[in-house]
Parts: C-alpha cells; sequence; structure tokens
C-alpha cells in the first residue's frame, strides 16, 4: 500500500534531485523522496525529539543562563 504526498521544494533542492535521477544514482523523485525520508526518520525518532523538548523545558523552568 502507498499514500501520496503532494510536495512543494524549493527549486535548487528540486534541481539537486533531478541530477541524481538524470545520473542514475535513483530511479525516479519518488524513490529518492522515499528513500530521503525513511533515512530522515531512522536519524531522528520521536524519542530522540521527545528527549530534547524536555531538556529544553528543565533549561528554561530553571533560568540557568
Amino acid at each position: 500500500m502507498t499514500t501520496s504526498v503532494h510536495a512543494e521544494l524549493p527549486d535548487q533542492l528540486a534541481r539537486q534531485g533531478e541530477a541524481l535521477v538524470n545520473s542514475g544514482w535513483m530511479p525516479d523523485m519518488n524513490s529518492l523522496l522515499t528513500e530521503a525520508l525513511r533515512r530522515y526518520l531512522e536519524s531522528h525518532p520521536e524519542s530522540l525529539a521527545e528527549t530534547f523538548v524536555r531538556e529544553d523545558v528543565a533549561w528554561g523552568l530553571s533560568g540557568d543562563d
């Protein structure tokens, strides 16, 4: 099963992606975006983000600069 997503990319980012596809590194933009999102999610787990938020809140409440 797949889900369609409409995304707007900055021109430079789109050109860089198209260059990777045109040079054969990825079969198409869909594959490139899927792989990029997969890698981002693997390297930024939700638990890590939650930890950073909790640390930021604790720092903000402590008043230490």
